[in-house]
């Protein structure tokens, strides 16, 4: 399979881009258009990018929203009440059905790549098991990391820290955490202290839900900052939410990016879903309730979005459409600028491979798995502007998916 007629971000001019069976094998400029050979892909002049990316999502929690009771209040403490409410019910195949049937509206999106965080504060630990068979059996769909996420604490859940541990030793890929969470501020410290040791001789990556709230006293994200920086694991590191940043007084802020920019840890903004969960207990002026994700992009350092929940007691909306978070998130962000907007899809493409470590295996380049998407704009910016879509799906060497873009007959 070949496809022709392709852009590439940041290179002038059209490419044929060659595949052999699971690899891309040659990237070529195209002087002129050719036609169409058999089994060939044209792009029709139209982006090719590499798979987009969800790296924050709750798979074993979507497809919930009011069973057994809405999140009535909107905050986000109900829906960790909720969803203890819903936790009692989980069965395995329960978990595997919603958790596959949100793939399939992943994969729809263009999505190849997820990360996902599952609730382990669950003496049975149902849904991990279950979602380390999804992982198994949706590898021709997706590359799917878990994160063994403490969703009730580490410290402050009985047998937390035991959980955690088994966890990973079931299959986790990634350790989790929620400090903010904790019912002491020594609690959450110490559970920072915790996952990160288990994490650090596990060899495995690290994210942690860390200050999603308001309070902008909240300040685990300093602590996390600090662990990666002595430990140097800065780059397997990510601070999930980090919205009380956007309470930050700017003197702290200041000060704080000095520590990020040395920690080297990567950041996840769910621009949707903090923007509905947070400002709960404002009147007026309301705030956004979202981490400073520009002010973190233009101080070069990494972040993405991601979507966070679909159908949940957090969130009662979402299809799956990463497309939608990132133009959500442009406009809740102030970054509608030229400059922004040249460059948009970074932030469900290329920082969050980074954020997710992973390397050589993701991009459009000659050697590296043939996993590319076929997108419906020759840009970025006209990508956003149109609120485009994945038309062809790669995976493999080998077409996953296909959309026909809707057509509007004029009477």
């Amino acid at each position: 399979m070949n496809i022709i007629n392709a852009r590439l971000r940041g290179k002038k001019g059209l490419f044929r881009i060659e595949l052999d069976g699971k690899r891309i094998s040659a990237i070529a400029p195209q002087p002129s258009p050719p036609s169409p050979g058999i089994g060939d892909l044209d792009a029709v002049g139209n982006l090719v990018t590499a798979p987009f990316i969800e790296p924050h999502i709750h798979l074993d929690a979507t497809l919930t929203a009011g069973e057994p009771n809405w999140n009535m209040s909107g905050t986000l403490f109900e829906g960790i009440e909720r969803w203890a409410e819903r936790k009692a019910t989980v069965t395995h195949e329960d978990t595997k059905t919603r958790a596959k049937k949100t793939i399939d509206m992943l994969v729809d999106h263009g999505i190849q790549h997820v990360r996902t965080h599952v609730d382990v504060t669950d003496p049975r630990l149902a849904a991990l098991k279950a979602m380390v068979e999804v992982r198994d059996e949706t590898r021709h769909l997706i590359n799917l990391q878990i994160v063994a996420f403490p969703q009730e604490g580490i410290e402050s859940f009985t047998g937390g820290r035991a959980l955690m541990e088994e966890a990973v030793a079931i299959g986790a890929d990634v350790v989790g955490g929620i400090p903010h969470f904790e019912n002491t501020r020594e609690q959450g410290v110490s559970s920072i202290k915790f996952l990160m040791d288990l994490a650090e001789r596990s060899g495995l990556l690290v994210d942690v839900h860390c200050d999603e709230t308001d309070d902008p006293q909240s300040r685990f994200l300093e602590v996390l900052a600090e662990e990666a920086r002595v430990r140097g694991m800065g780059a397997r590191v990510t601070a999930s939410h980090t919205t009380a940043m956007g309470s930050y007084d700017n003197a702290y802020c200041s000060k704080l990016f000095r520590l990020l920019k040395q920690s080297e840890i990567n950041f996840v903004s769910c621009p949707t879903e903090s923007i509905h969960l947070q400002g709960r207990f404002d009147s007026y002026p309301k705030r956004r309730g979202l981490t400073r994700v520009a002010e973190i992009d233009r101080a070069g350092m990494n972040i993405c979005f991601a979507q966070d929940s679909i159908v949940d007691p957090w969130y009662p909306l979402g299809n799956g459409n990463i497309m939608r978070i990132l133009e959500a998130g442009l406009h809740i962000c102030h970054m509608l600028g030229y400059e922004d907007l040249q460059r948009g899809l970074d932030l469900i493409t290329d920082n969050s491979a980074r954020t997710l470590n992973l390397g050589e295996g993701y991009g459009i380049e000659a050697g590296r798995p043939a996993n590319l998407l076929i997108l419906s704009a020759p840009s970025d910016y006209e990508m956003i502007r149109t609120q485009g879509h994945a038309l062809a799906s790669i995976r493999n060497g080998s077409l996953l998916m296909q959309r026909t873009p809707a057509r509007v007959e004029r009477c």
